[in-house]
């Protein structure tokens, strides 16, 4: 049985207009202590901000915080998933597109927000390492017994 993304992902995202300054969406990140922001525009997401966004397009740039628009910096075309999908589905769709952060969608609506981490932490997702390291031990422990009878004959 495979894991999916509705088992790991987090269903409180936190919005953002497009229209909202880059200081007021970094507030909101700050006041909820997240990296990212999903941005929305006439009720649909459209693209998504991170730290990253902000540091590489405002700080690190001639951008102003205070007059620049999220829509401004926002990732986009907004890469997304659903909540039916494996979890291994998710983690490949972020592996190729180099992303972090994969905003959930079903039927049209954001149900949630799966991140690497989210990933990583998940106890069925530690299980299933735990699991694999195991029998890759076995293997090991196996092979090595092998080799050593065989030294032996």
């Amino acid at each position: 049985m495979s894991l999916k993304v509705e088992d790991v992902m987090v269903e409180d995202v936190i919005l953002v207009s497009e229209k909202a300054t880059v200081k007021e969406a970094a507030e909101l990140m700050d006041q909820n202590e997240i990296g990212c922001l999903v941005v929305m525009k006439n009720g649909k997401p459209v693209g998504i901000v991170t730290e990253t966004d902000m540091v590489k397009r405002v700080v690190l740039g001639p951008a102003d915080p205070e007059k620049t628009k999220v829509k401004n910096i926002m990732s986009k075309p907004l890469v997304v998933g659903n909540p039916q999908m494996d979890v291994d589905q998710a983690s490949n769709i972020m592996r190729k597109r180099k992303i972090k952060k994969l905003p959930i969608i079903e039927n049209g609506r954001l149900v949630g927000l799966v991140t690497t981490t989210d990933i990583v932490r998940s106890p069925e997702v530690m299980k299933m390492m735990i699991k694999s390291i195991k029998r890759n031990i076995v293997k090991e422990i196996i092979t090595s017994i092998q080799q050593t009878l065989d030294l032996d004959e």
